[in-house]
């Protein structure tokens, strides 16, 4: 049994060699197919990794405070399009002071500027830099490591040191082969001492994180008085099981600090870490079924190629199956070769598929910044996919050859 397996196999092997052109062609196809339903597969699992390495690292017991609800503008379920008040210093120096839930913390913070030149010496960086003004809670808040030196502490705010937390990116530019710490860098022509530097986080959708410089808040407001500044409000609930409590009570605390009547709609968002996570990988799952619709769709259409290419072989092949079952091949003998000749076909173009799907789904990934992870899921569905094709385009060419007439066979020209 083992023999004729083995017999059936190098026949196959050997028509499929024979016919190399349309043997490519063929592989071709359906590669496509799979390259289209990986690639894409890819390219959203790199996005939901990218998510959630962003905001994971923020924890779930996390929320925000700032001038608009950032989920419900993905969703845009709400109709009525507001204009909410930006969230003034004083606003939110009030909303810190007054909210005082158990085991939170709140930190401060607002963008001072986004093409900023930082200055080190002699050397400078292109105006790209990121200023960011925080008190000493924003690291621990915004799920950032300080992996050289130290963070922010209260004296530092509270006495507005011109001290500075540096991104990383700034070890491989300004402080090339140099140890940033205790160095003085210029911003605007004030002096800041480096007293840290930020673990790498890498860019999200295009814009790095690692290019930002962060000084105390009141020191940030001295430097850059720009109109209509907008403040962001972070809250860290040490006990996870109270998040749903702290939620409310910094609504009301907030509502009381806009003063805004019961009746009044919130004219400010809160996004919670938890939330913000599902609605964005929700919203990714629709690009899966995209691929997957555009997949089947592609692979379908290999299918009946590869069906009409072995009926055409079948076809071409009827003397040859008139004399082999002259000499005595059985029925399953005969179906079994057309079968594994589908079967080869099938694999190859799977295969050469998943690799161009996955080199194409890398290339899109970094180009946008997203974070790659090879898309086991989308192999293994390519692979099982391919086997369904060759089942379907496979069995009916096969079955067709088995039963055939020796004698009418023989007599084909």
């Amino acid at each position: 049994m083992v023999g004729l397996f083995k017999e059936n196999t190098k026949i196959a092997l050997d028509s499929i060699r024979s016919q190399a052109l349309r043997t490519s062609l063929t592989v071709m196809i359906i590669a496509i197919g799979i390259t289209a339903l990986v690639g894409i597969l890819t390219v959203v699992s790199a996005l939901e990794n990218t998510i959630l390495k962003d905001f994971a690292s923020m924890g779930a017991n996390t929320f925000s405070i700032s001038q608009y609800d950032f989920s419900s503008e993905i969703n845009q379920n709400d109709t009525e399009q507001r204009v909410n008040p930006i969230i003034s210093y004083p606003e939110a120096k009030s909303f810190q002071d007054k909210f005082n839930f158990p085991f939170t913390t709140t930190s401060l913070s607002f963008t001072a500027g986004s093409a900023i030149e930082v200055k080190y010496g002699e050397k400078k960086t292109d105006p790209e830099i990121s200023v960011v003004g925080v008190d000493e809670n924003f690291c621990p808040n915004k799920g950032l490591e300080v992996v050289k030196g130290r963070n922010f502490n209260s004296f530092d705010i509270s006495n507005n040191n011109y001290v500075c937390v540096l991104g990383s990116d700034f070890e491989k530019g300004l402080f090339e082969n140099i140890n940033p710490l205790d160095k003085t860098i210029s911003i605007r022509g004030a002096k800041f001492k480096v007293i840290g530097v930020l673990k790498e986080k890498g860019s999200t959708f295009g814009n790095s994180q690692d290019l930002r410089v962060l000084i105390p808040t009141q020191v940030a407001r001295s430097l850059f008085s720009a109109p209509n500044i907008n403040y962001d409000l972070d809250v860290m609930v040490t006990n996870e099981g109270l998040l749903d409590e702290a939620v409310d009570d910094a609504i009301i605390t907030m509502r009381r600090v806009r003063k805004l009547s019961p009746v009044e709609k919130e004219n400010f968002g809160i996004e919670r870490s938890d939330d913000l996570i599902q609605t964005l990988l929700s919203n990714t799952a629709v690009l899966g079924i995209s691929a997957w619709v555009i997949g089947i769709i592609t692979v379908f259409g290999s299918s009946i190629a590869l069906m009409n290419i072995m009926l055409v072989s079948v076809t071409e092949r009827t003397r040859e199956i008139g004399v082999r079952k002259s000499l005595g091949a059985k029925r399953s003998t005969i179906a079994w070769q057309f079968f594994t000749e589908t079967l080869v076909i099938g694999q190859l173009g799977g295969i050469v598929g998943i690799l161009f799907g996955i080199l194409i789904g890398f290339a899109i990934a970094s180009a946008i910044g997203f974070a790659f992870v090879i898309p086991w899921m989308a192999i293994i569905a390519a692979f099982i996919t391919t086997f369904i094709v060759t089942i379907v385009s496979g069995l009916y060419p096969a079955i067709k050859a088995s039963k055939l007439d020796p004698v009418e066979a023989l007599r084909y020209e």
